[in-house]
């Protein structure tokens, strides 16, 4: 328990820090009224939107107010629209959810047994293939692969509409995209880990005390190659939301990363600063999740963690 407190409470640390960073960040690159306005607004104009925006108080009055706000579940209004920040981002987080949530099943689905299938067949011709593909998968920039996708199936053939959702067909060439690079990620890292175990001594050990190979895959090589691919699954996220910035604004489709575009480019910060909080939260959530997770699944983890604590008392006593 004292480890999980521990865990959240930094967490929490690391969300002010990216909150602080956010403000700071944004809040020196440039004056939004001028931004928003443009440089040939008249000055009284300009005053009375810095007015109407407390862009006039000092950097730490407006930090404390933003913290204070945050804390509070109050993230601020539009500076484009003037409507609450967080219903904008909420009516755009349904299509960045439909995009991701089967992307990254996709991504596990196939590049978690690819991994497996060519570490079982390690230094055969269909091994070298595949993290062949897998190379070209990741190596491969997103905005490469969306474009040759759109040119391919949109203009030359003419089967997919390039933008917007249409239809169940406009998921597909966003998917691809993403898909061709976290799956050769999954499937490159699989592979690793399991040729790792499959060479260490406790197979034989297994297998001679008993079990037949597929038996002694499943109780001793899969548990054992979960534990790194579960690290990966943290690191995972981050590449699925950059990757989905990306792929939105090549396929105009109508999510946050497309958003996260539009209000970086038009200085709208309150918009700016909730998406990268959204984004944040994610990620220290999943990250979070997947070290509860390690002590479930090993218990040696586990273990290890309790002997610490319980050092820790008596170096402290």
């Amino acid at each position: 328990m004292q480890w999980t407190l521990s865990r959240i409470l930094r967490s929490l640390l690391t969300l002010l820090l990216l909150a602080s960073f956010t403000f700071f960040a944004l809040s020196l690159s440039a004056d939004p009224a001028l931004q928003i306005l443009g440089p040939d607004a008249q000055p009284e104009i300009v005053q009375a939107f810095k007015e109407r925006w407390h862009l006039n108080d000092s950097l730490w009055q407006r930090y404390v107010t933003y913290i204070m706000g945050i804390i509070q579940l109050d993230f601020g209004l539009s500076y484009r629209t003037g409507a609450p920040a967080i219903d904008i981002v909420m009516t755009r987080l349904p299509a960045t959810l439909a995009l991701m949530i089967p992307t990254g099943i996709a991504s596990l689905l196939i590049g978690i047994p690819v991994g497996i299938y060519a570490a079982l067949r390690q230094g055969t011709r269909t091994d070298r293939l595949i993290m062949t593909a897998s190379v070209v998968g990741f190596a491969v920039p997103n905005f490469l692969v969306g474009i040759l996708l759109m040119y391919l199936f949109s203009v030359w053939l003419g089967w997919l509409t390039p933008s917007g959702i249409i239809s169940w067909m406009s998921w597909i060439m966003p998917m691809i995209t993403m898909v061709s690079a976290e799956a050769g990620i999954f499937a490159r890292f699989t592979r690793s880990a399991m040729v790792e175990i499959l060479s260490h001594p406790m197979l034989d050990t297994s297998l001679a005390g008993g079990l037949n190979e597929h038996q002694g895959l499943r109780h001793h090589v899969l548990p054992n190659a979960l534990i790194p691919l579960l690290t990966l699954v943290g690191l995972f996220a981050g590449n699925l939301i950059g990757g989905a910035v990306i792929t939105e604004n090549i396929f105009a489709w109508p999510g946050l990363g497309r958003l996260l575009v539009e209000s970086v480019a038009a200085r709208d910060f309150a918009v700016v600063q909730i998406i990268v909080l959204l984004i944040g939260a994610s990620m220290i959530l999943i990250n979070l999740l997947v070290d509860l997770s390690y002590g479930f699944i090993d218990p040696r983890i586990r273990d290890t963690r309790r002997i610490s604590i319980k050092r820790n008392k008596v170096a402290t006593a």
